[in-house]
């Protein structure tokens, strides 16, 4: 995932051209790494379990690029920030789509290697997802940036190297990160922490 080199990427990004110019020039360079992440999130779970397919979360992620009044990214690494910060958030909308259709049933509770394990080894519920959901915005509030070496390893789907790149930290301050993130994570999603 993420091959085109940062001078291309972030080339178009810092034209004087509108976002949505931009856009259109720079989906192409990365169509095939963001359907690459988005196929890796659905071989994830049941064949049947969702009604989006690769292409569509691709389409929404485009559609939410395109209407986002966030900041803009700048350069490569904040647009692949910005993506997978995107498929988290439709994951989550999906899957709190799911849940309200179901009748009842309280959140599952998951430990932080079944949830968050690179590749997941099981399959993430939607109410995982929302649990997952939660903690991270907590984990937002303390540490932005471990949010967002999760996001990227979790949701982006990048390596602990790809994802220190991404940030411009070191790989071993991304070490770090992961191994605090990850134990923080593991107390936050213990049912008595809730």
């Amino acid at each position: 995932m993420v091959e085109h080199s940062p001078p291309r990427i972030t080339g178009v990004l810092g034209k004087p051209s509108g976002w949505g110019e931009k856009l259109d020039e720079l989906l192409p360079m990365v169509f095939d790494d963001l359907r690459r992440l988005a196929r890796y999130h659905f071989s994830l779970e049941p064949e049947d379990y969702h009604t989006l397919q690769p292409t569509a979360l691709i389409s929404e992620v485009y559609l939410r690029l395109v209407g986002s009044k966030a900041q803009r990214p700048s350069n490569r690494r904040q647009f692949f920030t910005f993506a997978a910060r995107l498929i988290r958030e439709i994951l989550i909308d999906h899957a709190r789509a799911r849940q309200t259709a179901k009748r009842g049933g309280a959140v599952t509770k998951v430990s932080l290697e079944e949830a968050l394990g690179v590749p997941a080894p099981a399959v993430p519920s939607p109410e995982d997802l929302l649990t997952i959901d939660q903690a991270l915005n907590r984990l937002e509030q303390i540490d932005p940036r471990q949010c967002r070496l999760v996001e990227l390893r979790y949701f982006g789907g990048l390596t602990l190297p790809q994802a220190a790149e991404v940030l411009g930290i070191s790989r071993a301050t991304t070490e770090r990160d992961w191994s605090a993130a990850r134990r923080w994570l593991a107390r936050q999603m213990q049912p008595d922490a809730r």
